[in-house]
């Protein structure tokens, strides 16, 4: 997966670990149910990196090249959902 950064300006969140997250095999690609985002394209991700940090994440993609426009820690209750949705897929 190719990663480009131009939009993403946050510096809290490291570019490997959100690389991590995506990568995550629980990880969890949301559609919007916003009007907002739905008309920009834009989705959602949740996600571990490899030290276990939960992450939330907002991108666009051309299918080959995903383009991180956002990405935080998950909240507790984005980290429920991530973790109830993740044991159902097992």
């Amino acid at each position: 997966m190719e990663f480009e950064w131009s939009l993403y300006k946050s510096k809290k969140l490291s570019q490997e670990e959100i690389c991590e997250s995506f990568e995550d095999p629980f990880s969890l690609r949301l559609l919007p149910d916003s009007n907002r985002f739905a008309a920009q394209n834009r989705f959602f991700s949740l996600g571990c990196s490899n030290a276990g940090a939960g992450i939330f994440a907002v991108y666009t993609s051309t299918g080959k090249v995903v383009k991180v426009v956002a990405a935080r820690l998950m909240t507790d209750e984005e980290k429920y959902f991530y973790e109830r949705k993740s044991k159902e897929n097992l």
